[in-house]
């Protein structure tokens, strides 16, 4: 009995490994080599697609930080998709200067449903993009965002993505462990695909996608709960790489509240389950039949490994109850189930806890806080990761549905950066 839970929990940390350990080379890469200098021929003409429910507190400055862009503005349009809004988020987008489409549909409901009827308008309109930019309501953009992401989109990207910092990084421990989780996948994950000339993974918000990818869909088809996630996974099953500007910064709110931050992740994680059934087997098709390392990148990156974990200590945890049961018989195995659980804890700590420094130092001078709360939260981003797991065990057995989720910080773009 003994030699199996030695063996057991030897098999899951090298099954672990293995899945996981390019992503430490990927590290070494963002840590030691310099991404590709690319410049523009042409300035091609954008859509601004926002989809926007009841964000009047914060849509405003999205709009104002778009007209402060170095990029030529009459070769950008905005479109503002007010989706199901009962406050004034539709007169705010056009006092701005955007147009506003104006969606009432309380049964498909979800950013995919808006994005889909903003399309849908567009494609039926006269109005002829090179491509279009997609943003949630209480983003803020640097100046020179859609002219660097022009860059990209000109070297013969059709869908890119961009570095994704935060409005509210030290408002606490969960806004800040959002901010440190973003920070590392743009700096650690893309930017280290882009070098690596693999493909990226589109994040929530913040990205472009070329008009020949929405008329080839007619219109936005993805419509699970993480439909950006299901974007990247299908773009990958389909040979479509999509590349990453690191030099185009988006700002987004992080949620601070507990509950509100339980909510959303639920959502993701549900998504990702969701994800995950619809296109893994397709993934694994990509992988051995095309060779594809996207399939694969983007196969681990949607697995639910969290669940090896956690049969991992489920496993130690009933021989640990057994060995209490029977301490006179099997004294030894509470011994070492114990010490199993508390070195698997620790040495998950430790892994995110390293993660976290290095993102830390090495994004010190883009986050916006203060160098106590740098430090501190560096300490507080393993427990953050840790509270996915009730949350990915509530997300298997529950139904999610989409909720929309509450903005209110309404800084300026040279609030952010101060």
């Amino acid at each position: 009995m003994l030699s199996f839970i030695s063996i057991f929990n030897l098999t899951i940390f090298i099954i672990l490994t293995g899945f996981y350990f390019y992503q430490l080379f990927y590290v070494f890469v963002g840590l030691f080599r310099k991404s590709k200098i690319m410049y523009a021929e042409n300035n091609n003409r954008y859509a601004v697609i926002i989809a926007a429910r009841n964000e009047s507190a914060v849509i405003g400055q999205l709009l104002k930080s778009l007209k402060k862009q170095d990029y030529p503005s009459s070769l950008v349009d905005v479109y503002v998709v007010a989706d199901n809004c009962t406050d004034n988020t539709a007169e705010v987008a056009k006092n701005s200067g955007a147009t506003v489409f104006e969606r009432f549909n309380r049964q498909l409901v979800g950013k995919g449903y808006a994005l889909d009827y903003a399309f849908k308008r567009i494609l039926n309109s006269d109005e002829k993009y090179d491509a279009y930019f997609i943003f949630d309501a209480d983003n803020l953009l640097d100046e020179k965002y859609i002219s660097e992401m022009n860059k990209v989109f000109d070297n013969g990207y059709k869908i890119v993505t961009s570095y994704r910092n935060s409005k509210n990084y030290d408002t606490n421990w969960l806004s800040a462990g959002y901010s440190l989780w973003f920070l590392r996948e743009a700096k650690y994950l893309n930017n280290s695909r882009m070098i690596l000339n693999t493909g990226c993974a589109i994040s929530g918000t913040g990205f472009m996608v070329s008009d020949e990818i929405i008329r080839k869909n007619n219109g936005w088809k993805h419509h699970l709960l993480t439909e950006d996630i299901e974007f990247s996974i299908d773009s990958a099953i389909h040979g479509e790489q999509i590349g990453y500007c690191g030099n185009a910064v988006l700002y987004d709110e992080q949620p601070y509240l507990f509950e509100q931050s339980w909510n959303q992740r639920l959502r993701w994680a549900k998504g990702f389950y969701q994800v995950f059934a619809k296109y893994g087997l397709e993934l694994l098709k990509g992988i051995f039949t095309k060779r594809s390392f996207y399939c694969y990148d983007m196969f681990v990156t949607i697995c639910p490994a969290l669940f090896l974990s956690l049969l991992n200590v489920s496993i130690n945890l009933i021989f640990l109850t057994v060995g209490l049961i029977n301490i006179e018989i099997y004294p030894e195995i509470i011994q070492e189930t114990s010490v199993a659980i508390m070195m698997s804890v620790i040495n998950s700590y430790s892994i995110l806890f390293i993660l976290g420094l290095i993102t830390t130092v090495s994004e010190w001078k883009n986050i916006n806080s203060n160098p106590w709360n740098k430090i501190k939260y560096m300490f507080t981003f393993p427990i953050f990761i840790f509270t996915y797991i009730p949350i990915s065990i509530v997300a298997l057995c529950k139904k999610i549905e989409w909720k929309p989720i509450t903005h209110s910080i309404a800084k300026s773009i040279e609030e952010v950066r101060q």
